[in-house]
C-alpha cells in the first residue's frame, strides 16, 4: 500500500550508522495528519484521500475551508493536500496518519517549496561564466552576453536562461532513504537535504521510482 503524510521541516543534523559512518539527515516532523475526504473512482473517477495537518481553531479558516471540513466531521486544519494513493480505498474520513506508517529503510519523495533567492543574476541562477575582468571588460563583467543571431533568427526563443526570480518554486526530491522514525515525537530523518526553510511545510509519499 502507498503512502503519505504532511510534515515541517526541522532541520538538518547527523547520524551514526552501526560502522560509525557519519549520515546527513534531515528531520521532519511529520503529522498526525487525519483523513478529511476520500474520493473513489465511482464518484470522482479515482481513488485519493486528503489529508488535513496542524490544528487551528475555526476562526483561523475561511468561511469554504470551515464548510469542508465540517461537511467531513473532522477537526479544523491548518493545510489540506490530496495524495493519490493505491489502497487509498481502504482509508476512510476520520483515519490518522503518523510517522509510524513509515519504517527504517523506506525510499520516499519529499516535496517542498524552495527558499526565494529575489532577483539573481545569470552567474548566480544558471552558472555562466563572467567576462574577462581585464581592460576594456567593464562595466559588465557579471552581464550577460548576446542573446541571439542577427537577421536571422532575429528573435530570442522562449526558455532562454536570463537573469530573474530564483527559488520559491516547487521542488520534489526523489529516492531519498528513511534513516529513523520516532513515533513517540512524530519525527522522520531522511537521508540528505530536502527543499525549504526551517519550519516549511514538506510532503512525503513512497518514491515512484526506486534506484
Amino acid at each position: 500500500m502507498q503512502k503519505a503524510i504532511i510534515g515541517y521541516k526541522v532541520g538538518m543534523t547527523q547520524l551514526f550508522d552501526e560502522m560509525g559512518k557519519v549520515i546527513p539527515v534531515t528531520v521532519i516532523q511529520a503529522g498526525p495528519c487525519a483523513v478529511v475526504q476520500k474520493k473513489t473512482g465511482e464518484k470522482e473517477g479515482y481513488e485519493a484521500v486528503q489529508l488535513g495537518f496542524d490544528p487551528v481553531p475555526e476562526r483561523k479558516l475561511s468561511k469554504p475551508e470551515l464548510g469542508h471540513t465540517q461537511k467531513a466531521g473532522a477537526p479544523s486544519y491548518r493545510h489540506l493536500r490530496e495524495f493519490k494513493l493505491e489502497g487509498a480505498s481502504s482509508m476512510n474520513v476520520g483515519d490518522t496518519v503518523d510517522a509510524g506508517s513509515f519504517a527504517e529503510g523506506d525510499r520516499v519523495d519529499v516535496t517542498g517549496t524552495s527558499k526565494g533567492k529575489g532577483f539573481a543574476g545569470v552567474i548566480k541562477r544558471h552558472g555562466f561564466g563572467r567576462h574577462r575582468m581585464s581592460h576594456g571588460g567593464g562595466p559588465v563583467h557579471r552581464h550577460q552576453g548576446s542573446l541571439s543571431a542577427n537577421s536571422d533568427p532575429a528573435r530570442v526563443f522562449p526558455g532562454k536562461p536570463m537573469a530573474g526570480h530564483m527559488g520559491d518554486e516547487r521542488v520534489t526530491v526523489l529516492n531519498l532513504d528513511v534513516v529513523k522514525v520516532d513515533t513517540n515525537l512524530n519525527l522522520i530523518a531522511v537521508r540528505g537535504a530536502v527543499p525549504g526553510p526551517k519550519g516549511g511545510l514538506v510532503t512525503l509519499r513512497n518514491s515512484i521510482i526506486n534506484i
